[in-house]
């Protein structure tokens, strides 16, 4: 992959050793994302981060990533607060910001509207999740976590056990993961969620021409018995015709630490994509698992830094300047 000015669209667009480049400057990236030094080397360079969906972590951890490089960022959020609200295209938007900006984070809620977006822009553009069907950045991180978490004992994602859990038909963070995982050798993989919220078929067979073993499962007991990743995701409320109908779903897989001593093997590693629903009928995740020391969702959430500003270093061809506009920092950071 040629990264200098490409869009980040699609899982599919990465070989193996283009995952393995990201991650490489990704590691670089570590000591800027912990404070311990400053970088200019994107001073004067402008982010569009266009959400038309709620967003926490993506959009503040895309605006805090391009600004520990150096840079500035331009918010949008929200259908009402743009020309798109008076009719204006995708297209006349793409064309009026992107001669705003040097790059553009964007997330819709329809599936494509990224893409189609790109497709009239300037500048690159990366995808911050549309509708339900890919979020890139995610899964990335996601597998820099896994890879990580993995490392301290002395693996690699090549023989990964993971069980992906919840809301796997319209949960986009998953479907780019499995893509992801297809580069890899030897994975076993459970999907474990109600019937009606299975992981789309279409993904379920790219995993098996991949030559990884797929479980489909409703039990959640079995599914978590014996991998090295609990990859837990929310009911995707958003993409459901009303809450009523979500709510059918809501808390039937929840894991807290009773549930995890009994049936998960010690070490294994328990992550989300955020935000988890912590609401009395939902809550997928107890806060009784806060302090187990596998629960990974918040070292997942940093790594999410270091990621994403390594894809705005290898866009925008800086990854070797990075260092050269580098100074210690100059306030108390108390980070550990």
């Amino acid at each position: 992959m040629q990264f200098t000015g490409a869009h980040i669209l699609s899982i599919e667009q990465f070989e193996r050793s283009d995952i393995e480049r990201v991650f490489q400057v990704a590691d670089s990236m570590e000591p800027y994302a912990q404070r311990r030094k400053v970088t200019r080397v994107l001073e004067g360079a402008i982010l569009g981060n266009m959400f038309f969906e709620p967003s926490t972590r993506t959009r503040v951890s895309f605006g805090a990533a391009f600004n520990l490089l150096g840079g500035e960022v331009r918010e949008t959020t929200g259908f009402q607060s743009t020309a798109i609200a008076k009719g204006e295209s995708l297209y006349d938007t793409a064309r009026v910001l992107s001669g705003y900006s040097d790059v553009i984070c964007m997330r819709h809620p329809q599936s494509g509207s990224v893409a189609e977006f790109a497709a009239a822009s300037r500048v690159p553009v990366i995808n911050g999740g549309d509708g339900s069907n890919e979020h890139p950045s995610q899964a990335l991180l996601d597998l820099y976590t896994i890879r990580k978490e993995l490392i301290a004992s002395g693996r690699g994602v090549d023989g990964l056990r993971i069980a992906m859990i919840g809301d796997l038909k319209f949960g986009r963070t998953v479907h780019s993961l499995c893509k992801l995982l297809c580069l890899y050798r030897d994975i076993q993989v459970t999907l474990v969620s109600p019937t009606e919220l299975a992981m789309p078929e279409q993904l379920v067979e790219e995993l098996r021409a991949a030559g990884h073993q797929v479980l489909v499962s409703e039990d959640l007991a079995g599914g978590i018995g014996h991998v090295d990743i609990a990859y837990s995701t929310r009911i995707q409320e958003e993409r459901f015709t009303s809450r009523e109908e979500a709510n059918l779903y809501r808390g039937r897989f929840r894991l807290n630490q009773a549930i995890y001593t009994q049936y998960c093997e010690p070490n294994t590693v328990i992550m989300h994509p955020l935000p988890r629903d912590s609401r009395e009928d939902a809550n997928e995740l107890d806060n009784d698992l806060n302090l187990n020391p596998n629960l990974a969702i918040f070292r997942q959430a940093d790594n999410g830094v270091l990621v994403r500003m390594a894809l705005f270093a290898l866009i925008l061809d800086v990854v070797e300047q990075v260092d050269r506009f580098a100074r210690p920092v100059n306030w108390y950071s108390g980070r550990e």
